[in-house]
């Protein structure tokens, strides 16, 4: 049962925190229609500039190669600098990329605009994963945390679509116009909102006293100093979580950046159509994202063990994701959407428990770091992804060894949750800090 006490205070402290969470999600919703715009854009990038699947493969790739690059450094910068000035930048920088994109005159100007891309768009979910870690307490993150995470899959679910319209309608250049208009709007609305909780004027003692009071609880480990970077990619646990995040994004972005390609090509649907039906598993992917954070925390108000209830959902989720062997045998779109579904559904619901956990096992002041380390793990696979499936596509003309691939890196994904994350508890303490 939860606490009738716990509820009343909760509801009376404010909602400056959920404020903050929806105005992350709302970040990432953007920064998701600027990279589906490119899978999207597939065949009419291939008229203008007569690009092969090969090279499309490391098109769809070089947003994630600078992405990952600056994962390590981005890190650091938002332990040093904070979420709100690092935040400003990057939102002005994708929000160039775009409109770069848009003024490409040629193949090499198109690359030139998607690295810089993947260079503005590097902070986005480190800084949220510590956004919310100052923001909430533990046992409200898992949703807050699935906010931010199920907007990326919603943004599929609607930007494919409506990208695609916009697309044939009025062409490629002012799709990618039109992403960088509704980015410099968010640039403008992050800038206005954003505060940390000791800056932010709105939040109410009431409701910060709401945020901080598990605090004790924690080992005094959110209360810690910064931990180096050797130290914290030597710890079991967070390679464990790197290793998993890897496998999943492997998954995510092979449909993230093929998947209308491959609903066109393989099952022999018209461009339109498959933009339409792209949408269905997005959808259903950003339910299954939202249900999991909803229920993990409130399993966990009721009184379950949180390791275990979020490592469940983890372990579970992401073998859901071996659903991807299904459209290997997929003959018509219905089961191939079913597959995928199933595939990116599961994943979706291990997301936000996988995001959340950087804020728990690592010093208060490392978590950036901490979010650096596996976001850096899961865009090297965002790099490997689109590349691996273009030689494959191209050299087979099929696309069962690239669902037999991402199934394989998923299982061991699903071994290192097990065997190296083990209970999510912080990390040691590194000696002499």
């Amino acid at each position: 049962m939860i606490d009738e006490e716990v509820i009343t205070r909760r509801d009376k402290v404010g909602g400056r925190r959920w404020t903050i969470a929806w105005l992350l999600g709302l970040g990432v919703l953007v920064n998701y229609f600027d990279r589906v715009n490119l899978s999207v854009s597939h065949a009419a990038l291939n008229a203008t500039f007569g690009i092969s699947d090969v090279v499309f493969g490391y098109l769809s790739s070089a947003y994630n190669l600078t992405y990952a690059i600056c994962q390590l450094p981005v890190g650091l910068l938002l332990d040093r600098f904070g979420v709100r000035r690092v935040g400003r930048i990057s939102t002005l920088l994708w929000s160039l990329a775009s409109f770069a994109a848009a003024a490409a005159s040629s193949i090499a100007g198109f690359f030139g605009a998607r690295f810089l891309l993947g260079v503005g768009e590097a902070p986005t979910f480190p800084a949220n994963a510590k956004a919310i870690g100052l923001w909430f307490p533990a046992k409200e993150r898992s949703f807050a945390t699935s906010i931010f995470d199920a907007a990326a899959k919603f943004a599929s679910a609607i930007g494919v679509p409506v990208i695609g319209v916009l697309l044939v309608k009025v062409g490629w250049r002012w799709s990618f116009a039109a992403t960088g208009f509704v980015s410099l709007l968010y640039f403008g609305i992050f800038s206005k909102v954003y505060r940390d909780p000791d800056d932010d004027a709105r939040l109410t003692e009431a409701e910060r006293t709401y945020i901080t009071e598990d605090s004790a609880g924690q080992l005094n480990h959110e209360l810690g100093e910064r931990a180096s970077l050797g130290h914290l990619i030597r710890q079991k646990k967070v390679l464990g979580l790197a290793i998993g995040f890897g496998a999943y994004n492997y998954s995510f972005y092979l449909l993230l950046t093929w998947l209308p390609s491959y609903l066109a090509s393989a099952l022999h649907l018209d461009l339109l159509h498959s933009f339409l039906y792209t949408g269905v598993p997005w959808l259903f992917a950003t339910a299954c994202d939202l249900g999991a954070g909803l229920g993990a925390d409130a399993l966990i108000q009721r009184g379950w063990d949180a390791s275990r209830v979020r490592k469940t959902i983890l372990v579970a989720g992401t073998a859901f994701g071996l659903g991807i062997l299904g459209a290997t045998h997929a003959h018509t779109p219905a089961q191939a959407l079913f597959w995928i579904s199933l595939c990116i559904g599961g994943l979706s619901a291990a997301a936000p428990i996988g995001w959340s956990i950087p804020s728990m096992i690592s010093p208060r002041g490392s978590v950036g770091t901490v979010g650096g380390i596996i976001n850096f793990s899961g865009q090297i696979s965002g790099i490997a992804a689109p590349i691996l499936t273009g030689y494959v596509v191209h050299a087979t003309g099929s696309y069962k060894w690239v669902f037999g691939i991402a199934a394989i890196y998923l299982a061991i994904g699903i071994a290192s949750y097990v065997l190296l994350l083990g209970k999510i508890e912080p990390v040691p303490a590194e000696a002499g800090v």
